[in-house]
C-alpha cells in the first residue's frame, strides 16, 4: 500500500485493506495468493489518472485497473496456463491496482450516514470485483456487484 497527498483517513486502511481483499477473494473462491497494489491519494491526482486513463476531467472515489483479462468474470481456471499472470519472484497471480481518493471517502461517509470505515471497506471490496472482471455498465451488471459488494462486507460485518 502507497500513500501520497496530505489527507488522512482516521481509520487503519492497511488492515481494513488487508481484511476486505482476503474476503473478496476467499468470497471469489481464488485459488492463488494473489498481489494487488493499492494507492491512497487526493482529488488532484485521482482526477488526473481520471483524465489520462479514461478521458474524464473529474476527480472520482476509486479506479481500478485489472491487469488480468476474464472469459467469465470471477473464473481463475484461465490463468492456470498463463506464466505471465504471476509475479515471478513471489508466485503471485497480479490482479491489478486500486487507487482510492481520501476526501471522498470522508465525504461519502458522511454523505450517506455511515462510517468511513465502511466506505473505504466498501470501495476496497467493489474495486476487487473490477479486479476479477465484473463491471456495471448493464444494470444487470451492476445489481450482481452490488449483491457480491454486499455479501463481502456482511461476511466482515460491515455494516452501513
Amino acid at each position: 500500500m502507497e500513500e501520497e497527498g496530505t489527507s488522512t483517513l482516521p481509520i487503519d486502511t492497511e488492515e481494513i485493506a488487508k481484511l476486505v481483499t482476503e474476503a473478496a477473494l476467499e468470497y471469489e473462491g481464488c485459488p492463488y495468493e494473489a498481489e494487488i497494489n493499492l494507492l491512497l491519494t487526493d482529488e488532484e491526482e485521482i482526477r488526473e489518472m481520471n483524465r489520462m486513463f479514461r478521458q474524464i476531467d473529474k476527480s472520482t472515489d476509486v479506479l481500478s485497473f485489472p491487469m488480468l483479462e476474464y472469459e467469465t468474470p470471477g473464473d481463475f481456471s484461465a490463468f492456470e496456463q498463463q506464466q505471465e499472470a504471476f509475479n515471478p519472484e513471489s508466485g503471485e497471480l497480479m490482479l491489478g491496482d486500486i487507487v482510492i481518493c481520501k476526501p471522498k471517502v470522508l465525504a461519502q461517509a458522511e454523505e450517506y450516514g455511515h462510517s468511513v470505515r465502511r466506505e473505504f471497506a466498501f470501495l476496497i471490496a467493489h474495486s476487487m470485483l473490477h479486479l476479477f472482471g465484473y463491471d456495471h455498465v448493464e444494470d444487470a451488471q451492476r445489481e450482481e456487484m452490488e449483491q457480491r459488494q454486499q455479501k463481502i462486507l456482511e461476511e466482515l460485518r460491515i455494516l452501513r
